[in-house]
C-alpha cells in the first residue's frame, strides 16, 4: 500500500509537470505580458510624496500647585476642534491658492479626479495621535504628541504645505488656548461683580439692621450684662449714700433741736453742763464704724479717710457747743436782772453753732435730691438695659435670618474671588507661552522616495496577476482539450491491453529546425525572465 500511494503521487506530480511544460509559454507569456503592462503602468502613474512632520505637547512650565490651568478642555478633543477648524474650507482655499494646488487636469484623468480641491486636500492630510504608553512613562491613553502628513505630486510642494499646516496648528492653538483663558478669565470677572453687588446688598441690609438695633445686639449682650450690673451696683451705693444721707438728716436735725432746748434752758436759768446726747451717740456710732472699718482695710482706704475726717468735725463740733454752754451760762450768772424781754431775745439770737447746723442740714437736703435724681436716672437706665436684654433673643434670630444670605454672599464672594485670582494667572501664563503648547520635534521632511505608487509591489502584483492568468489558461484549455498522450491515459478508456506502442516519426530535416526551436525558446524565455528580474531590481532600487 504505501509503494502505491507513492507512485501515485510521483505519478501526478509528473502529470502536473508534463503540463507545465507543454503549456509553458501559456504560462510565461501571460505572465510577462501581465506584468509588462502593470509595470509599466506602475510608472505612468502619478507619484505621490508624503511629507511628515511631529510635533510634541509640552506641558506648563510653572508647577500646576502654584498655577492651575484654566483651560480643562480635554487635549485630544482641542486638537479635533483645531483640525476641523484648520480643514474648514475658508483655511484650506487660501492655502490652495496660495500655493497654486491642485490644477485642473484634462483627459481621462479629469474623471477619475474629485473636481473640488479642498476636498482632495482633505483626503491628502492626516492627522496621527501619538500616545503615551506604560514604556514612556506617562499615563496610559494620554496624548503625548501628533504627526501631520500631506501628500503631492512633488517633495517641494509636500514640504512647503505641511509646514504651513504645522504654523496653523500651532498658531491655532496659542490663539485658541488664550481665548479660552480669557473667556473664561472674563466670566468669572462678570461673575464677580455680580457676586459683590449681592455683596454689598445683603452688607448694607446687615449694616441697617444693626444700626436699627444698636444696643440690643446679640454681639453685645456681654457688654449690656456687664453696664447692668455696673448700674445696679452703683443703685445700690447710692441707695446706701441716700440712706446714710436720711441718717444724717435725722442727727443733724436732732442736734439742732437739742441745741435749742438747751439754749431755751439757759434763758430760763437751768444748768446745762452736758452737751446734746446726739452728739454723743454719734461719736460712738462713727468710731464703731471705724473699727469695723479698720478690720476689713488700711489707713489709706478712702471710707477709712472720710470717717477720720468725720470724727474729727464731731468732736470740734462737740467742743464748741460745750464751750458756748458754758459761756451762756456764765452770762446768765451774771445778767440775773435781765429783763425777760431781753431773755426771750438772746434765747432767739443764733449762735454760731445753729447756724453751722442748719448749713449742714440744707446741704444734707440738696445731697439727698441729687442722690434721689441720680437714682432715678440708674433705674431708668437699668430699665433700659433690661429692655434691651429681653429683646437681644428676638434681635438674635431676626440678625440670624439677614445673616445667613450675607454669608452665603460672602462665601460664594470669596470663592469666585480666589477662582479669578487663579484664573489671572493662569491667562498671564498663556500670554507669556509658559502654559501648555505644541512645539516641533521633527519638521516636515522633504521626501526623497515618493510614497505612492510602490513600484517594487506593483511590479511583483503584476508578475502575480499574470501567473495567475497564465495558470487559469493552462486549466481551462487543460480541461476543454482531452487527448490521449500516454498508455496510462488509454487504460481507463479500453479494457484492452496495448500491445505495441508507435514512436514518434520525424523527417530527415525536422531535428535541425527543432534544435533551432528549442534554442530560440530558451533565449526568449531567458529575456523574460531576465527583463523580469530587470524591472523588479529598478522598481526596488527607485521605490
Amino acid at each position: 500500500m504505501p509503494e502505491e500511494s507513492d507512485d501515485q503521487v510521483l505519478g501526478s506530480l509528473g502529470d502536473y509537470w508534463s503540463i507545465m511544460h507543454r503549456r509553458r509559454w501559456w504560462i510565461l507569456l501571460p505572465t510577462f505580458c501581465c506584468w509588462a503592462a502593470v509595470w509599466t503602468g506602475g510608472w505612468l502613474w502619478p507619484d505621490r510624496y508624503e511629507s511628515e512632520a511631529l510635533i510634541l505637547v509640552e506641558q506648563q512650565k510653572v508647577p500646576e500647585h502654584y498655577v492651575m490651568s484654566n483651560v480643562t478642555l480635554d487635549l485630544q478633543d482641542r486638537v479635533r476642534g483645531m483640525t476641523q477648524q484648520i480643514l474648514s474650507r475658508t483655511r484650506l482655499q487660501a492655502t490652495i491658492d496660495r500655493f497654486h494646488l491642485y490644477p485642473r487636469s484634462r483627459g481621462l484623468s479629469s474623471f477619475l479626479e474629485t473636481r473640488d480641491p479642498v476636498e482632495r486636500m482633505r483626503k491628502d492630510i492626516q492627522i496621527e495621535l501619538v500616545q503615551s504608553d506604560s514604556k514612556t512613562g506617562g499615563r496610559p491613553g494620554e496624548l503625548t504628541a501628533f504627526k501631520i502628513h500631506y501628500f503631492a505630486s512633488s517633495p517641494e510642494t509636500a514640504q512647503q504645505v505641511n509646514s504651513e499646516l504645522t504654523s496653523l496648528f500651532i498658531e491655532e492653538n496659542l490663539k485658541s488656548q488664550q481665548q479660552l483663558s480669557e473667556s473664561t478669565t472674563a466670566f468669572l470677572n462678570s461673575q464677580l461683580v455680580d457676586a459683590r453687588a449681592k455683596l454689598e446688598e445683603q452688607e448694607a441690609k446687615v449694616r441697617e439692621f444693626k444700626a436699627k438695633h444698636f444696643g440690643d445686639l446679640p454681639s453685645q449682650l456681654s457688654s449690656n450684662v456687664q453696664i447692668l450690673s455696673g448700674l445696679q451696683g452703683q443703685l445700690e451705693g447710692v441707695q446706701r449714700a441716700v440712706d446714710g444721707a436720711t441718717q444724717q438728716k435725722l442727727y443733724l436735725e436732732s442736734l439742732l433741736q437739742q441745741y435749742q432746748s438747751a439754749q431755751a434752758a439757759l434763758v430760763t436759768g437751768e444748768s446745762v453742763v452736758a452737751p446734746p446726747e446726739a452728739v454723743e451717740k454719734q461719736l460712738i456710732d462713727l468710731r464703731s464704724r471705724l473699727v469695723d472699718a479698720r478690720s476689713k482695710y488700711t489707713d489709706d482706704y478712702p471710707d477709712i479717710v472720710a470717717l477720720k475726717d468725720k470724727i474729727a468735725q464731731t468732736e470740734a463740733l462737740k467742743k464748741q457747743i460745750e464751750d458756748e454752754i458754758v459761756s451762756k451760762e456764765k452770762t446768765a450768772a451774771a445778767n440775773d436782772s435781765v429783763k425777760p424781754s431781753s431773755a426771750e431775745a438772746v434765747r432767739q439770737r443764733p449762735t454760731t453753732s445753729m447756724m453751722q447746723i442748719q448749713s449742714q442740714i440744707k446741704s444734707n437736703q440738696l445731697e439727698i435730691q441729687n442722690y434721689e435724681k441720680r437714682r432715678r436716672d440708674l433705674e431708668s437706665q437699668i430699665s433700659s438695659y433690661q429692655s434691651r436684654l429681653n429683646l437681644t433673643p428676638a434681635t438674635e434670630q431676626e440678625l440670624t435670618d439677614i445673616s445667613r444670605g450675607y454669608e452665603g454672599s460672602k462665601l460664594n464672594y470669596d470663592s469666585l474671588l480666589q477662582k479669578q485670582n487663579q484664573s489671572q494667572l493662569a491667562t498671564s501664563l498663556e500670554q507669556r507661552q509658559q502654559g501648555e503648547h505644541f512645539s516641533i520635534i521633527d519638521p516636515p521632511s522633504s521626501p526623497a522616495k515618493p510614497f505612492s505608487p510602490n513600484h517594487l509591489l506593483v511590479s511583483l502584483g503584476g508578475l502575480g496577476f499574470g501567473t495567475a492568468v497564465g495558470l487559469v489558461l493552462v486549466a481551462f484549455m487543460e480541461l476543454t482539450n482531452v487527448c490521449i498522450r500516454r498508455e496510462k491515459d488509454l487504460e481507463g478508456l479500453v479494457h484492452a491491453r496495448v500491445l505495441v506502442g508507435i514512436p514518434s516519426l520525424s523527417a530527415r530535416g525536422d531535428e535541425p529546425l527543432r534544435v533551432l526551436r528549442q534554442g530560440m525558446e530558451i533565449v526568449a524565455a531567458i529575456v523574460i525572465v531576465v527583463l523580469i528580474i530587470a524591472g523588479n531590481f529598478y522598481s526596488f532600487y527607485k521605490g
